[in-house]
This record gives structure tokens, C-alpha cells and sequence, in this order.
């Protein structure tokens, strides 16, 4: 880390790399917080969920139960134990709530005023966040599986509709209809994704085993159809031709800088697609877990290097690096099947809903602060005044008045019986040891000095008597 603070200060390196590294490290150390919990309001699992790209802060969930929450991620009490408590919710008391279960919610990627959610209950609904009321509603033939708005369009307001019907249908929100039908799947549409890169660019993923990539614009709509055998076996096998995988579809996600599309199906296999050209980058992540029958949410990192997926897998979650298709590591908490995450790129942190009806935190561990040598060489070591070896080692060395001062460093302390057993016997020694030869050696010089003494008085009588006689 210091050696990146010292070549941005020195201009060596590119203001963004230790973000970059920042980020990658943040990522790589996710794990389930235990001091951040997310208020559990949904009564059966949680299939969706989203935050809003403005500001990160908001999130919003969508349930089995038809219910939709809306989170305030903030954590206003600055402590590092809270919960993050729901707003608001379109509850089952609400009068415009979803009859069945919400497959799909979204922001308007612009501001916070406005959501979009989708239910089997075959709508689409507009909602005003401020009221809680639908501002519009559109009605479908069939079970609506997947929607998505286009998160860079400056010059459409298209949100893509995936039914079981096999046209993809786009809903333009300035009419209130829908303006455009997109065919060329056979099978129902499981998951739709707008390219953030290009306005016009749509993929859609289908049952038929199908990935089409479709610029909105053109007459004939379908730009390409995504082959796994990259065309290799499209004149052996006329039925296998540009299918994206053995099974179903029903993932798909585009990397940050829209430049890849990764896409997962029921044959456990997930896969990476050049999304100009439609080549499969033939990136193994071995088997990919998926039992799912309806879309299945999954997400990308950002900002990050390498950049990471984050693809539910039965019960956790497998992370992922996009292009060399290595599994990093599994995160691991929830009890039943995993449905959706999100990924909040401001502070590196996840949220993934489960069929356990929770819905957990993942942040980046806090960094351990490193040690400091010179100050670890100086450093005095530190004294317990709770423990019985200090006790019994100071009735060793010091008088018992020595220790009655330094017991009050622990007035809470109260020393073991065998430590008072030690001390009563330390003492005795100590009597017997040091005082009693101090009085013996005492005893001594003053027999010694008395009888000094006397031999001095005599001598000094003796020499008065003699010189009286002269």
C-alpha cells in the first residue's frame, strides 16, 4: 500500500491503479458481517434485489410473497453493530401490491424517484417512490420472467420485457405502451440485460438454449446468435447450431465496461462472450451449479483488477475471476437456496437474497494494523496484576509492605488460596533467612563493642591511679 501511496505522490503510476488495488483487495477479503444485519420483512424468499446507482445508498427487494422493501443502507448511528431497517414496503395490505411472486426490481438509473418491478402475475408496474403508487402499469398474455432499463440511454427510455412468450417486448415509457416486438426465439424469454456500454444493444437469453444480441435500431433486429463451438459444428449438426448452452438460459450479465457478456444455463455451465463479436472465449469455470427453472440473478464486480462474477451456487455464493475463470473462494451463510445478489461498488460490498427468506451483508474484512519494529524493540512488556505469578514472585523478592502498596494496582483481584499458602511460606523463609541472621550478626557486634568497652574503662583506671602516685 505504501509503495502505491509513493509512486502516485511521485506521478509513476496511474491515478486509478491504487484504486484498482484498493478495490481488488476489498473484494478478496468479503466476508459475512456479523455486526450488520438487514431487517427481515419478507415472509417467503427473496428473488430480486437492487440498489440505486445515484447515490448506493437505497435498495430494493422483491419477494415470492409479492411483497416489495425498500432499505436505507446507511448507517446513521455510527456503531459499528446496526441493522439496516426498511423504509417502506409495498406490503400484502397495500392496495396495488403484486399478486404473485416479483421476479424482477429496478431503479430508474437517473434518480431515486421512480422504481420498476415485475411479477408472474403478468404486469409490469411504474411506481412513484415517493407516493408508494404505481404510476403506470403494463398488462402481458403470458408470466413475465425478467426486465431490465438501459442504464447509460440518454436518447430512449425502452425497458426490455422478457414473458413466456417467445417475443421479447419493449415497453417505451414515454407513450405508456409497447412500441417494439423483437422475434427470434422459440421458447419463453428468461432473462433480458441492456449493454452499459451501447444505448441500443440488448441481449436476451431464452429456453430455446438460445443468447441473441439485438441492436433496437435496425429492421431486422438480431445482430448475432451466440454459438458455443464458435460455428465449428454448425454444418455437422443443423439442430446444435448457434446455441449458447446444452439447456435453458437464464442468466445473463455484462461485465462494466460492457465489453463481455457472461451468460449461465442449466446444463451448469457458464461461459464468456466477446459481446462485439460473439466469439466464446472458451474461459472454463467447471461446473456451475444451476437448478433454477425460472431467471437467475447474478452479478460483476467494478473497478477492480481482475474483475470478479458473483454467481449463486445452491446455497452460497462462488466468486469468480471473469477472465481466467478461477474460483476464488465460496461465500457461505445463507441455509437455503441462493437467488439473487448485488453488488455496491462505492464500498466493495454484496447482498444476496436467499429461499431463507434473509437477506445477508457481505463487506471486506478491516485491514490489521501492521506492527511497528522499531517500536516493538523499545516496547516494555506488560505487567498482569491479576495473576497469581506476579503475586507470588513479589512475596519472593519484596517485604510484605512493598506488597500491600502494590495490590492496590488490582483491587479487584483476589489471589488464590494455594497463592496464599506460597506467600505465608515465602515470608516464613524469608524470617528465617534474612532477620534471624541479622539479629545473631546484631547480638555479635554488640557483645564485641561492650566488651571493648570494658577493657577501656579498666586501661583508663589504671593510668589515673598511676599518675596520681608519680
Amino acid at each position: 500500500m505504501l509503495a502505491f501511496i509513493s509512486a502516485r505522490q511521485a506521478g509513476l503510476d496511474d491515478p486509478l491503479r491504487l484504486r484498482r488495488a484498493e478495490s481488488t483487495r476489498r473484494v478478496l477479503s468479503l466476508e459475512l458481517n456479523k455486526d450488520r444485519d438487514v431487517e427481515r420483512i419478507h415472509g417467503s424468499g427473496v428473488n430480486t434485489l437492487d440498489i440505486e446507482p445515484v447515490e448506493g445508498r437505497y435498495m430494493l427487494s422483491g419477494g415470492s410473497d409479492g411483497v416489495i422493501v425498500l432499505y436505507d443502507l446507511e448507517n446513521f448511528s455510527r456503531k459499528p453493530c446496526y441493522t439496516c431497517k426498511a423504509i417502506c414496503s409495498v406490503g400484502r395490505s397495500h392496495p396495488d401490491v403484486h399478486k404473485f411472486s416479483v421476479e424482477t426490481v429496478q431503479w430508474y438509473p437517473r434518480d431515486t424517484g421512480m422504481f420498476t418491478s415485475s411479477s408472474f402475475d403478468k404486469t409490469l408496474k411504474i411506481w412513484d417512490t415517493n407516493t408508494l403508487q404505481p404510476a403506470d402499469v403494463f398488462n402481458f398474455e403470458g408470466t413475465v420472467y425478467s426486465h431490465h432499463m438501459s442504464p447509460v440511454a440518454t436518447k430512449h427510455c425502452l425497458i426490455a420485457v422478457g414473458t413466456k412468450s417467445p417475443k421479447v417486448q419493449l415497453c417505451d415509457l414515454k407513450s405508456g405502451s409497447c412500441s417494439q416486438i423483437l422475434q427470434g426465439h422459440r421458447q419463453e424469454v428468461l432473462a433480458v440485460a441492456w449493454s452499459p456500454h451501447h444505448e441500443y444493444v440488448l441481449a436476451t437469453a431464452s429456453a430455446d438454449s438460445r443468447v441473441k444480441l439485438w441492436d433496437v435500431r435496425r429492421a431486422s433486429g438480431c445482430l448475432i446468435t451466440l454459438d458455443q463451438y464458435n460455428g465449428e459444428k454448425s454444418k455437422a449438426s443443423s439442430e446444435a447450431a448457434n446455441t449458447a448452452h446444452n439447456g435453458r438460459v437464464n442468466g445473463l450479465c455484462f461485465t462494466s465496461d460492457g465489453l463481455h457478456l457472461l451468460t449461465i444455463g442449466t446444463d451448469d455451465r457458464m461461459r464468456l462472450w466477446n459481446s462485439s463479436s460473439g466469439e466464446n472465449t472458451l474461459v472454463n469455470y467447471g461446473k456451475v451449479c444451476n437448478e433454477s427453472r425460472k431467471g437467475l440473478k447474478f452479478t460483476t464486480s467494478t473497478g477492480c483488477d481482475p474483475e470478479f462474477a458473483f454467481v449463486p451456487y445452491g446455497s452460497t455464493i462462488a466468486v469468480y475471476t471473469i477472465y481466467s475463470g478461477e474460483l476464488i473462494t465460496m461465500l457461505r451463510g445463507h441455509y437455503n437456496t441462493v437467488d439473487c445478489c448485488v453488488f455496491q461498488p462505492n464500498f466493495q460490498e454484496l447482498y444476496s437474497g436467499s429461499k431463507d427468506c434473509n437477506i445477508l451483508a457481505w463487506v471486506p474484512a478491516l485491514r490489521e494494523p501492521m506492527p511497528d519494529e522499531d517500536a516493538a524493540k523499545f516496547q516494555q512488556p506488560s505487567i498482569d496484576y491479576d495473576s497469581d505469578t506476579y503475586w507470588l514472585l513479589l512475596s519472593c523478592l519484596q517485604f510484605p509492605v512493598t506488597v500491600k502498596r502494590c495490590s492496590t494496582a488490582s483491587a479487584s483481584h483476589t489471589p488464590s488460596p494455594v497463592c496464599c499458602q506460597l506467600f505465608c511460606l515465602c515470608y516464613s523463609s524469608l524470617v528465617v533467612v534474612c532477620i534471624i541472621p541479622l539479629l545473631l550478626f546484631r547480638f555479635v557486634i554488640c557483645t564485641w563493642f561492650f566488651g571493648q568497652l570494658k577493657h577501656f574503662y579498666l586501661f583508663s583506671s589504671f593510668s589515673a591511679s598511676f599518675w596520681s602516685g608519680m
